[in-house]
C-alpha cells in the first residue's frame, strides 16, 4: 500500500486525511482543536493520533499539507479605478487563496500609509493603469508605500511603462519587491494567472515561517498551498475532470468555517438570454469570493448583523433575545458544540443565513434598464441560473442533520429576484471533510484525487 497523509492547518482544527494511491481509497480523516498561538504541532499530533485509532499503524511515503492558520494569508490590495484595476487585483488575490482585508483604488494618502502599517498585511499587490494608460497614480502609490515601515513584500502588476520605476521606488527601501505583468494589459481583460503564481511562490517562501508553522515544515514532504487555493484546486478538478475522466460539469460550492465562508463557482456565468448586456468587468470561470464577516463562530456576530436579530430568529426558531445572547457567547467559545436543541438550532440559523448572505454577494445580480431605444436587462457579474451542482463543506453543515435545508439557502429566493443565484440544482455534501485534502492530492495525482471524490462526496437530492 502507498500511503499519503495530507494535513490541513485550519484557524481552530487541524485536520489530516489518509490516502492509499494504489487503491483510490480513503484511508480515514481525523482533526483535533488547534491553536497557533499556543503549539500547532500539538493539533497536528492529537489529529494524527485518532487517525492512527481508525486505521492503525501506517508508514507515510508521502505527507503533504495546506494552512489557513493564523488568519490565512492576508493581503491588502490597490488599483486606479475600484471597478477596473482595483477589482482586478482583489479577484486576482482571492482566486490565489489570500483574505483580502483591504482595497484601496485612486491615490493613496498618508492616512492610508498609516493604516496599511497597522494591518501589517503578508503581501501587498500594487496595480493600476492598463498599458498605455494612466501612470501617474501607480507611481504616486509606490512613493507611498515606499514610506511604509513595515516590512511585507509587494508585487507590482500595473502599467508596464512605469512598473519597472515602481519597482525601483520599493526595492530602494529593502523592501523585496517583485514584477509581473499587469493585471489588467487592457480595458476589461484579466490577466491574473501570473499574479496568482508569485503570490503562491511568496506564501511557500515567507509566509509558512510567519505563520509559526517552520517546525511542522520538518515532519512533511511541503507545504504546497493556502486551503482555499487546495479547495479551489479541488472544485475546479470535480467540474472538469482530467484527460482520463470527465468532471460533474458546472458547479457552485459553499465552504462555510469557523471565521470566513468562501463561495467557489466554476462555470463561465454568461447572459442566458440575448436581450442581456454586461456591466463591469468580466470574471474568470474559476472564481472565489470570501466573506470575512459571515462565520459560525468567530464571525457568528457578522451573521447577525447581516440579517438582524429578527430574521436570524425566523431561520432559527429561537426569540431574537435567545438569538442574540447566543451569538455573543459563541464569539468568546469557538470551541463550543451544541449540545441541546436550542443549540443546535442556532447553528442551523446561522448555517443558512451565512449561506444565503453569501452566495448572493457572490452571484451576479441583473436589473431592468428603460432606455430610448426601449426595455434593456443589465447583467453585472456571473449569471449562475443555470448551475445544476451546489457543494457544500464545512463542519456546520456536514455534521448537521439538517444539511439539505442548508444547502437550499444557496438557491433562487424569489425575495431577492435580481440575485442571479442557482435555479435548482443537485446537492452534495462533502460528508468526510476531504475537499482541502483532494486538492493538495490533486497536485501529483488528479485521476485519484477525481476517483476518490466522485465516491466520497454525497448527493444529497435536489434543492429548488
Amino acid at each position: 500500500m502507498e500511503a499519503v497523509l495530507l494535513i490541513d492547518f485550519g484557524s481552530t482544527n487541524t485536520k489530516v486525511t489518509g490516502v492509499d494511491l494504489a487503491g483510490e481509497r480513503l484511508l480515514g480523516t481525523a482533526a483535533a482543536y488547534t491553536t497557533v498561538e499556543s503549539d500547532v504541532g500539538q493539533g497536528l499530533a492529537e489529529a494524527l493520533e485518532k487517525l492512527q485509532k481508525e486505521t492503525g499503524p501506517i508508514t507515510w511515503v508521502k505527507r503533504y499539507a495546506c494552512s489557513s492558520a493564523a488568519g490565512g494569508l492576508r493581503m491588502v490590495t490597490s488599483g486606479l479605478v475600484p471597478a477596473l484595476t482595483a477589482e482586478a487585483s482583489r479577484l486576482a488575490s482571492l482566486g490565489a487563496g489570500a483574505k483580502v482585508i483591504r482595497v484601496f483604488s485612486y491615490e493613496m494618502t498618508d492616512e492610508d500609509a498609516a493604516e496599511i502599517a497597522a494591518l501589517k498585511p503578508d503581501i501587498f499587490l500594487l496595480s493600476g493603469g492598463v498599458d498605455g494608460g494612466n501612470k501617474d497614480c501607480i507611481l504616486h502609490n509606490a512613493k507611498i508605500l515606499a514610506s511604509v515601515d513595515v516590512p511585507f513584500p509587494v508585487i507590482v502588476a500595473g502599467n508596464r511603462a512605469v512598473a519597472g520605476e515602481c519597482e525601483k521606488i520599493l526595492a530602494a527601501t529593502g523592501r523585496e519587491t517583485i514584477r509581473c505583468p499587469n493585471v489588467m494589459p487592457q480595458l476589461n481583460k484579466l490577466n491574473i494567472e501570473p499574479v496568482q503564481d508569485e503570490i503562491r511562490r511568496l506564501f511557500l517562501k515567507r509566509i509558512i515561517q510567519a505563520k509559526g508553522l517552520s517546525r511542522e515544515q520538518e515532519l512533511i514532504s511541503g507545504i504546497l498551498m493556502p486551503t482555499p487555493s487546495a479547495v479551489k484546486k479541488a472544485m475546479e478538478l470535480l467540474a472538469w475532470g482530467t484527460e482520463k475522466q470527465r468532471g460533474i460539469g458546472e458547479l457552485v460550492a459553499v465552504d462555510l468555517g469557523g471565521a470566513t465562508t468562501d463561495v467557489y463557482s466554476v462555470a463561465k456565468g454568461s447572459p442566458q438570454s440575448g436581450d442581456v448586456v454586461m456591466k463591469g468587468l468580466p470574471e474568470p470561470e474559476s472564481k472565489r469570493t470570501v466573506e470575512g464577516d459571515l462565520g459560525m463562530r468567530y464571525s457568528s456576530g457578522g451573521v447577525l448583523e447581516a440579517l438582524g436579530a429578527d430574521e436570524l430568529a425566523g431561520l432559527s426558531g429561537l426569540s431574537p433575545e435567545k438569538v442574540s445572547a447566543g451569538v455573543e457567547y459563541l464569539g468568546a467559545h469557538p470551541d463550543f458544540i451544541p449540545a441541546d436543541a436550542d443549540g443546535a438550532a442556532l447553528d442551523f440559523g446561522l448555517a443558512a443565513g451565512a449561506v444565503d448572505t453569501a452566495v448572493s454577494r457572490h452571484a451576479g445580480t441583473i436589473e431592468e434598464v428603460y432606455t430610448p431605444m426601449g426595455q434593456v436587462f443589465v447583467q453585472t457579474g456571473k449569471d449562475l441560473t443555470g448551475v445544476r451542482r451546489l457543494v457544500l463543506t464545512g463542519g456546520a453543515v456536514i455534521h448537521n442533520q439538517r444539511a439539505g435545508e442548508i444547502a437550499s439557502h444557496a438557491l433562487y429566493n424569489k425575495a431577492k429576484p435580481a440575485s442571479l443565484r442557482p435555479r435548482a440544482a443537485d446537492i452534495y455534501i462533502d460528508k468526510s471533510y476531504i475537499l482541502a485534502a483532494m486538492g493538495l492530492l490533486a497536485e501529483a495525482w488528479p485521476d485519484t484525487a477525481l476517483s476518490i471524490m466522485r465516491k466520497e462526496i454525497q448527493e444529497y437530492g435536489t434543492g429548488k
